[in-house]
């Protein structure tokens, strides 16, 4: 058979101390074990990473339907609610219930939440993986928004991109997972991985709001793009600094220029581009040059 054997992991808690509104603690496997043909002819035991369908229920009222690896869904559905604006206040929420049986998230609030229909009616279409949908309302409040200017030296960016290699086990393990992690100087305090950049970010926002943490004096860290929308959520995590594997796309960068976000991409190993913010970042470890290519004759 394809699908042999289940990978038993061990999931990090949602908060050493849940709230009493997560009615559940639900855990799924990461990752299957399957088996594989090599280049060589052989067969191989391999990993790859489990994906799932999780409809989020807003006062039963169907919200979405995400596809994620599943880790953390109870922070994922409360994330995603907050950042597309359908909720904005903890003292709102009543209960959140997962239920992988039927593969959903109920969230109920102790009052009807406010122009919901109208939100749901304004849907537009992202390039987002995993998710690739907001709705109205979603961009309410950027002007408001002041980040601080935090000043960062280029050995803790280093550092930093150290210490978070350890952190994605599940993309060791199976790969096909994008990764997301909070982090404070050169420490990791929160890091997700999911099938979508968007609900790592989402996850972490929602673990975030949970604990009432604060986003001034962090750093967010992600193996995806940087998309309009995910510059969107991490300002409204109040998130500073955002630091990239990969690249960033024009609107992305637009708005960290508007929003006054120290955008970091293309960030692996001893290599980065900032495209925004490079005002606050001094250089006191700059690697010697790399070598130019040879041309080549014509």
């Amino acid at each position: 058979m394809l699908l042999e054997s289940i990978t038993n992991c061990e999931l990090p808690a949602l908060s050493q101390h849940k709230p009493s509104l997560i009615k559940t603690d639900a855990e799924v496997p990461l990752t299957i074990s399957v088996n594989a043909i090599d280049e060589n002819g052989e067969q191989v035991e391999k990993h790859i990473a489990c994906e799932r369908p999780l409809t989020v229920y807003l006062n039963w009222r169907p919200i979405v339907t995400l596809m994620t690896l599943g880790a953390r869904a109870e922070a994922l559905a409360l994330g995603y609610l907050k950042n597309q604006g359908f909720i904005s206040d903890l003292e709102q929420l009543e209960s959140v219930i997962i239920d992988w049986d039927v593969s959903s998230a109920a969230v109920l609030t102790k009052e009807s939440t406010q122009d919901l229909e109208e939100k749901l009616s304004e849907k537009t279409v992202t390039t987002g993986c995993g998710q690739g949908t907001v709705y109205g309302g979603f961009m309410d409040g950027l002007d408001e928004i002041t980040l601080p200017q935090p000043q960062l030296k280029q050995s803790m960016i280093y550092s930093l991109l150290k210490n978070i290699s350890a952190y994605n086990e599940t993309y060791k393990n199976a790969g096909a997972v994008h990764g997301c992690g909070l982090c404070q100087d050169d420490k990791i305090v929160g890091f997700v991985e999911d099938v979508g950049r968007h609900n790592a970010v989402d996850t972490l926002a929602g673990e975030m709001w949970l604990r009432q943490d604060v986003g001034h004096n962090k750093m967010f860290y992600t193996t995806g793009r940087l998309t309009s929308e995910m510059v969107i959520k991490i300002a409204k995590m109040g998130i500073p600094v955002v630091l990239s594997r990969s690249g960033a796309t024009q609107m992305g960068l637009e708005l960290a220029q508007k929003l006054g976000i120290t955008m970091i991409a293309r960030a692996k190993g001893k290599h980065f581009l900032i495209y925004n913010g490079a005002e606050n970042i001094e250089f006191d470890a700059i690697p010697p040059k790399r070598p130019k290519k040879p041309l080549e004759n014509i």
